[in-house]
């Protein structure tokens, strides 16, 4: 199994949101991905939430000075991310941000995006839940999804 590690920081968590940052790390520690994305390269993302920025510290200028496009962000992801399976800690949040990334581009995922139910069960879920309350959260993607990648596996190699 191809698994994969995901977070995303996006413009707020409103119904207008969408993904400023995304960033994975691969099961085998080995490889991994980050980059903004532009959201002046999308029609009509213009929502901007101050509270989410003051939470990632992404200022919009940067975004639109250093982001990549969403087109250029559904291709990067789909040639490094075809056919994993990839994990994320707040999957109604992420496939959210996925789809209006996707569908902005008139295209489609390579990957299948899940919780961690789909590779936890419920007592490691109850721990990951227990040990990650007690963590600090950083709010940028890499950051969150190497952390996110270091608890799963600890877990996943103590019941080995």
């Amino acid at each position: 199994m191809n698994l994969v590690f995901m977070d995303l920081e996006a413009s707020g968590l409103g119904e207008a949101s969408y993904p400023i940052e995304a960033a994975w790390v691969a099961a085998d520690g080995e490889r991994q991905d980050s980059f903004l994305i532009n959201p002046k390269s999308v029609a009509g993302w213009r929502y901007w939430d101050e509270h989410a920025e003051e939470v990632h510290g992404i200022d919009h200028n940067d975004l639109v000075r250093d982001g990549i496009s969403a087109q250029a962000a559904c291709k990067r992801l789909n040639q490094h991310l075809q056919g994993c399976i990839v994990v994320t800690d707040a999957p109604s949040y992420d496939r959210f941000w996925l789809d209006r990334l996707y569908e902005a581009c008139r295209c489609e995922p390579s990957f299948r995006v899940e919780g961690l139910d789909a590779i936890l069960n419920a007592s490691q879920i109850a721990q990951f839940a227990q040990e990650a309350e007690g963590a600090m959260r950083r709010h940028r993607a890499l950051a969150d999804a190497e952390d996110l990648y270091r608890l799963a596996m600890k877990i996943l190699r103590s019941d080995t």
